[in-house]
């Protein structure tokens, strides 16, 4: 029979030292730190003034993760700003910290993803009609988080009305 240890929950001082640590590797929102802490069992009423602390220290800030998150995902994922903006959402960000974080996105680059996007997925719609591409091709970007009428737009310009 396996002896299972409780881990004891960590006191606030080893608390701040690792949750700076967790924060120092990469942005994160107040929502996923806060899971971390409850995680490492930390008592409530620390968790709330360590997320203060991580704040006035600067090691956490929501503008600087929905900005990390919002570029990332669209040069990395190729994420449209509607599908951003929704995972933003799940993680508690703000709406003003969500429209900061979209306008790391500028409109030329995203227009060129859409097309980008577009000219990977035509081969594989090669056995479709052209009404058919043009609903397959709308129905993968609007998955992907794009607006639906600029992807319309897009589709027009690229393959003709």
């Amino acid at each position: 029979m396996i002896d299972k240890k409780k881990k004891a929950p960590l006191l606030y001082a080893e608390a701040l030292v690792k949750a700076r640590r967790w924060c120092a590797l990469q942005e994160r929102s107040h929502s996923e730190l806060k899971e971390k802490l409850f995680s490492w069992e930390v008592k409530y009423k620390d968790i709330q003034q360590i997320i203060s602390d991580l704040i006035e220290e600067g090691f956490l800030s929501e503008e600087r993760f929905a900005k990390s998150f919002a570029g990332g995902k669209f040069r990395i994922k190729h994420w449209g700003k509607n599908k951003i903006t929704q995972q933003l959402q799940r993680k508690g960000v703000s709406e003003k910290n969500i429209e900061t974080g979209l306008k790391e996105i500028d409109n030329n680059d995203y227009r060129k993803t859409i097309k980008k996007l577009i000219q990977k997925k035509l081969p594989s719609l090669k056995s479709f009609s052209d009404f058919n591409k043009k609903g397959k091709l709308s129905q993968y970007l609007a998955l992907k988080g794009f607006e639906i009428d600029l992807v319309w737009d897009v589709i027009r310009e690229e393959l003709g009305e």
